[in-house]
């Protein structure tokens, strides 16, 4: 597939500079694909590996200056960041969390725009502007990731990791009994 991919664009294997991946938080099982990949594919041609934050993915896929990425985590939670652009990066005015809903912070101001499944399943969440079918893709890793590598970020294939923002992912069966 990959060659494929490559072939499409007139490139070759020999063509890679680095491997970005999206690095999460998301599904415990796919973050740990996209790493494994990303490692695999880096270690072959000993490349720098870039993590993309998931939630920064989501705000490049609005463009909007001000994001709220929220990403429902399950298990009555999301994934929540407030992010603000600065140039060719996000900058984290509330950095990744695992929280309830009903637990969303204020932000200061009123011109920020919502994004991701979070909004599709828990509403606004005190937001006027929602987009809830936006999710990130890997041209915005890629327009991430970019700028990075031109700054001479990245890390050994071995050193990249997932970002988790929450250890938990199930319920026990006692909890599932309780609910």
């Amino acid at each position: 597939m990959l060659e494929r991919l490559l072939g499409d664009a007139g490139l070759t294997p020999a063509a890679l500079e680095a491997i970005a991946f999206g690095a999460g938080p998301g599904s415990f099982t796919g973050l740990r694909i996209a790493c494994g990949l990303a490692q695999g594919l880096a270690l072959a041609r000993e490349l720098r590996v870039l993590a993309v934050s998931s939630l920064e993915a989501i705000a490049q896929e609005v463009g909007a200056p001000r994001v709220v990425a929220c990403v429902d985590a399950r298990m009555r939670e999301v994934y929540y960041a407030a992010l603000e652009k600065e140039g060719l990066r996000w900058r984290q005015v509330l950095s990744p969390r695992c929280i309830a809903p009903a637990a969303a912070p204020a932000l200061p101001g009123h011109d920020w725009i919502g994004a991701g499944s979070g909004f599709a399943v828990y509403g606004n969440l005190g937001l006027s502007r929602v987009l809830p079918e936006v999710h990130p893709t890997a041209l915005a890793v890629a327009q991430l990731a970019a700028p990075r590598l031109a700054a001479g970020e990245g890390v050994d294939a071995a050193a990249a990791v997932p970002l988790y923002v929450r250890d938990k992912v199930a319920f026990t069966r006692e909890e599932l009994a309780a609910r």
